[in-house]
């Protein structure tokens, strides 16, 4: 071939290499190649098929060579050629390479390419000494495709003290890396180390999440830079194909940023018709696009390596400077080395990370399980600290049991949860044949009402704890707006904009990182996943158990129970003479002519206060043995009668009853006792004036056939019959404390505050209820009033409303 220049594309007429003389014209392989250069035709929208790979130019401060392996024959040159080693591209074509770099490096190029091993693996080939009319290079070779690559770029006259320094802060560097413990802290280090090694102005670690954005993890800078430690960039910020080679190379240098890129000629490869290949190049063209970046940012030169686990990009340690500058060889293996053993130990950083919260997560999970066992009741799941909520990165947990939810942190709201329940139990994930987990960080693209819930529901994880209820489980998570901790606000300063859009900065970046994340959270890790499934199946086998243990232990608990309350009865009487003497004889001191200090008549009025205090307790207890003791009288009963009756026993709180209480209907006759259903129906009305609000002492006294919505249009169990309620307007009840408020002696608030009291009046309403074969509930909103519901079990003894209902079990 002529050592003519070649033009960038050829025509029809020209010929390839290798054609017989004589024979017919025909076009070459590659002139009708779709490949092309349009390097300023990029907009955000295309920046994913640039072609980074084959740009088809490089970084003008160095040359590049492309060799047939076989004859060391220059198929391409960059066309930066004369100003770099003194020789114009046009001359180089064509010809062998010994003709530039002379016999004996040609010979140890040919050397290095029979040894093999060079196929996407640069090594140094040799040093070219310098010339009056060129500096020395540096000349490495690495064969990609078929070809050989010869990369020259100029010597840094780097002398062996300093190769000698570099190595010796590598293994400082290395020392101090293996000493750190978990990934925050590893990272920090990391940049700390890469800037003290290479003086750069900043360096930070950049990991990719497992949807592809982006985050700033770690930073090191200069004093007088702004921190962009925290930010959150969208996936095209660094685009797939840039991603892809980052899977390939370790690291990326990018000496000045501003300086002119040198073509290749001719573009493709004469033998091949293919553009080449410069993913393992380190003089590879830089994207127009990051170019443009990085002016913005105003960095003129940049350092970029790979941070690769298992094989997959895991993140990249980002070095900036303002000002252009050289890497030395030296310096650049040092970094590469530095790369790959980071990479080494992020992995281990993060595994222990991993460990310690699946650790954390079972550890969780074992105490919930042995306290909800220990009480018997699944709602110790939520009630208790630590909590569902403390097992699994989440903004809100909400269990669904005893027909009712329990909450923890940031949840949708009752009416909403509903919804969502009654949805996700008609997804194929959580049906009860196949039942495994719903997962999803975007419930907005699967529930169209998650729209709305968005702030705090756009991730759900959801499980179903039963297969004969509609038990759940569910973890919520905020947008990942709601989730993001910013160090500053990123749209506190100004902002650059080049040619190809305001988004090229980081502060812009962050916007579209916005519009990229809306209604979408966090995602679910597989690691939280299983540590879901594994507390279904402790929460399945405890229900499973304990179901089992319940009939064979139902007698014993029976018998148990009458024991103990024959004891407390006899012990509440045995303990109340002695109790009353010791008042007596406070009484008695006090009335007597000694002479007794203040101090010591105070302590006497304690004790006087404390006896009387405690008889109470006594009675209250006596009372509840009493309950739970006695034979029930059960006979048709005028409920009406009755409220009548525990009206006047409350009278004295409340000027005039019937102001303050209204029926909407006529309570029905029923079989029960007649004086513990009074009970009941006082101990409710007695509360309900004790802790009102002000100016709020309404209080409605009702009952629900089954189906009918109540005061808080929540239904009646329909299994349960006839529902009585009790509907205040007083300072209502916190959720967690809905079961505790029916422990005796249980009080939320001290004993000198709405009236006093001693905590037995709910247990003994529980009793009574229980004995008739009902139960009792509470729905209330703190600040706005309760709701207490119960039921009584034995069915209705006349007509309701006009119709005659039948006797309901």
């Amino acid at each position: 071939m002529s050592s003519a220049r070649l033009p960038a594309a050829m025509t029809q007429a020209d010929e390839p290499p290798d054609a017989a003389a004589g024979a017919p014209k025909r076009s070459p392989p590659w002139a009708d190649a779709p490949y092309s250069i349009k390097r300023h035709g990029l907009t955000l929208e295309n920046c994913d098929s640039e072609p980074v790979q084959t740009p088809g130019c490089i970084q003008s401060h160095g040359a590049l060579l492309v060799l047939r392996i076989t004859d060391l024959t220059v198929l391409q040159a960059s066309e930066n050629t004369a100003a770099v080693i003194g020789t114009p591209a046009a001359d180089l074509l064509g010809r062998p390479v010994a003709d530039l770099v002379g016999t004996g490096h040609a010979a140890h190029v040919r050397e290095l390419l029979s040894q093999g091993q060079l196929e996407d693996n640069a090594v140094p080939a040799f040093t070219w000494a310098a010339q009056p009319l060129r500096k020395a290079m540096n000349a490495s070779l690495h064969t990609r495709g078929g070809v050989a690559v010869l990369e020259l770029e100029p010597g840094l006259d780097a002398d062996a003290q300093a190769d000698g320094l570099t190595l010796g802060r590598l293994g400082t560097a290395v020392t101090r890396l293996q000493a750190m413990q978990g990934v925050h802290s590893f990272c920090q280090q990391v940049t700390e180390e890469v800037r003290q090694l290479t003086g750069l102005d900043r360096v930070m670690v950049y990991r990719f999440h497992a949807d592809a954005h982006g985050e700033v993890l770690a930073e090191s800078r200069r004093a007088d830079l702004p921190s962009w430690l925290g930010l959150h960039y969208p996936e095209s910020d660094i685009p797939r194909p840039a991603r892809e080679i980052f899977k390939r190379i370790w690291i990326r240098p990018l000496p000045d940023a501003a300086a002119p890129l040198a073509e290749m000629l001719p573009l493709a490869n004469p033998d091949t018709g293919l553009a080449l290949d410069m993913t393992h190049c380190a003089l590879r063209g830089a994207s127009i696009m990051y170019t443009q970046y990085l002016a913005n940012m105003d960095v003129a030169a940049s350092l970029t390596m790979a941070l690769r686990v298992d094989g997959e990009l895991w993140g990249l340690i980002a070095g900036h400077h303002q000002r252009a500058t050289a890497f030395p060889q030296s310096l650049l293996a040092a970094c590469e080395l530095l790369a790959q053993v980071a990479s080494l130990q992020i992995k281990s950083a993060e595994q222990n990370e991993l460990l310690a919260y699946r650790l954390r997560m079972e550890s969780v999970h074992q105490q919930l399980v042995a306290r909800a066992a220990q009480e018997g009741d699944l709602t110790a799941l939520i009630d208790h600290h630590p909590g569902l909520l403390e097992a699994i990165d989440a903004g809100g947990v909400a269990l669904f049991h005893h027909h009712r939810w329990w909450i923890a942190g940031q949840t949708p709201d009752t009416a909403q949860l509903d919804d969502l329940a009654a949805w996700l139990m008609q997804q194929p994930e959580l049906q009860a044949t196949t039942s495994t987990a719903f997962v999803t960080d975007r419930l907005v693209a699967r529930y169209a009402a998650g729209a709305d819930l968005a702030d705090v529901a756009s991730g759900v994880l959801a499980l179903r704890i039963s297969r004969l209820r509609p038990d759940l489980m569910i973890w919520f998570r905020p947008q990942t707006l709601q989730t993001v901790h910013w160090a500053g606000n990123p749209q506190d300063k100004p902002v650059a904009s080049g040619p190809f859009g305001q988004r090229l900065n980081p502060r812009r970046s962050f916007e579209l990182f916005v519009e990229s994340v809306h209604q979408r959270s966090l995602p679910w890790t597989g690691q939280e996943v299983d540590g879901a499934m594994q507390l279904r199946l402790l929460v399945m086998e405890l229900v499973v158990s304990r179901s089992e243990r319940l009939a064979d232990l139902n007698h014993d608990l029976t018998r148990s129970n009458e024991e103990l309350d024959a004891f407390a009865y006899v012990a509440s009487h045995d303990l109340k003479e002695p109790l009353r003497g010791m008042h007596r004889y406070a009484h008695q001191l006090l009335e007597s002519e000694l002479a007794l200090d203040p101090s010591n008549r105070a302590r006497l009025n304690g004790l006087m206060r404390l006896t009387v205090r405690m008889d109470s307790l006594l009675d209250s207890l006596l009372h509840f043995a009493r309950v739970g003791r006695t034979q029930l009288d059960m006979a048709a009963v005028d409920l009406d009668e009755v409220l009548d009756e525990a009206l006047e026993m409350v009278a004295a709180r409340a000027s005039s009853p019937r102001e303050w209480l209204t029926r909407p209907r006529p309570l029905p006759t029923l079989h029960c006792d007649r004086v513990r259903v009074r009970e009941v129906f006082s101990n409710l009305l007695s509360n309900a004036l004790k802790y009102r609000r002000e100016g709020a002492a309404q209080v409605e006294v009702g009952y629900l056939m089954p189906g009918e919505p109540g005061p808080a249009s929540h239904p009646a169990p329909e299994a349960e019959g006839v529902v009585f309620y009790v509907r205040d307007q007083g300072i209502g009840i916190e959720p967690r404390h809905h079961e505790a408020i029916f422990r005796i002696f249980k009080r939320l608030h001290p004993p000198d505050t709405f009236g006093g009291g001693v905590g037995a009046g709910l247990s003994i309403v529980q009793k009574v209820v229980q004995r008739h074969g009902g139960r009792v509930w509470v729905e209330s909103t703190p600040g706005m009033g309760s709701t207490f519901y119960f039921t009584l079990g034995t069915g209705l003894a006349d007509t309701v409303d006009g119709t005659h209902a039948e006797r309901l079990s």
